[in-house]
């Protein structure tokens, strides 16, 4: 939609500050014979499509009272002219588009053809308007070197003298051409943005999007998902099975030992618990060594 609202506007501020320049270049000659030719003023008009070779001038010859008819050097018609038809077909072409967008939605989508074609339009005026700018920045430059006032003066026969005295009293005014110049790549700028809103529009990016590929951190990531739940489904059956009770120690009652069975606590399961019968010790009770064997549980017998 940027395309839409902005695209008319800066194609028109582009063709129209180029095509609608006008410069104008006035000069003075002092001849050394005050008493023949005084104060001689020159004019040079030009404009677009700036055929500089075309444009003539009378300049006044300090030797008399003739004058002599010189012409400007230069063609820069090609890349200005160039420069102004991108931008009228831009111009016309975002006109077309605002209607279709606007009226005909439908249709637009219709088939995915409407995209597909302000897809490969939308590249194609792109790449023109990069290459019609800046052949027009550096025709401008060129242009502004061949209407200097120093590189005019030059061409004038009497200027060459250095008797006489030739001055430059206004020179043309280049902020218009400035300003079309920099409308141009404000230009490529917009066009090149809109070809990634056209480009959504398209079915290339909605098949993109149906079927997302995977990076190779997403597909790593899944492995070791995968790896994990398949170890933890190859433990769920052994620690299903319940705890597991283990005796340490069993101390035989017949050897002087108390009636007891030492567990350790990760392990004890009262439904493998066996009671036996109180029975009479007469006698001390050794000393056992449990340090190193970690926390024991004690279950007495009574």
């Amino acid at each position: 939609m940027c395309m839409v609202i902005f695209a008319p506007i800066f194609a028109i501020c582009a063709f129209a500050t180029c095509g609608g320049y006008h410069g104008h270049l006035q000069a003075k000659v002092d001849c050394a014979d005050r008493r023949r030719n005084n104060n001689l003023s020159i004019n040079i008009e030009f404009g677009y499509p700036f055929r500089l070779k075309d444009v003539h001038f009378k300049a006044p010859l300090c030797e008399g009272r003739s004058v002599e008819i010189l012409l400007l050097d230069g063609d820069f018609s090609l890349p200005a002219q160039f420069f102004l038809t991108v931008g009228v077909f831009a111009f016309l072409y975002s006109l077309l588009a605002t209607v279709v967008y606007v009226f005909y939605q439908n249709k637009y989508l219709k088939n995915n053809r409407g995209p597909l074609v302000d897809f490969v339009v939308t590249i194609i005026f792109s790449f023109m308007w990069l290459i019609s700018s800046c052949c027009w920045a550096k025709t401008l430059s060129d242009i502004k070197t061949a209407t200097n006032p120093t590189q005019v003066l030059l061409l004038i026969s009497a200027c060459r003298s250095p008797e006489n005295k030739c001055t430059a009293t206004q020179e043309p005014f280049w902020s218009r051409l400035n300003t079309s110049a920099v409308f141009g790549f404000v230009n490529v700028l917009l066009w090149v943005g809109n070809i990634w809103f056209v480009f959504k529009e398209t079915g290339w990016y909605k098949t993109g999007q149906r079927y997302p590929t995977r990076s190779a951190s997403g597909k790593r990531s899944s492995e070791m998902r995968q790896r994990l739940y398949s170890e933890s489904s190859f433990d769920l059956p052994e620690e299903s099975s319940g705890p597991q009770l283990t005796r340490q120690n069993s101390f035989n009652l017949s050897k002087g030992d108390f009636g007891q069975h030492v567990y350790t606590p990760n392990s004890f399961g009262p439904s493998q618990v066996t009671l036996s019968l109180p029975q009479a010790y007469h006698g001390k009770p050794r000393e056992i060594n449990v340090a190193s064997q970690g926390p024991m549980i004690f279950v007495n017998e009574m």
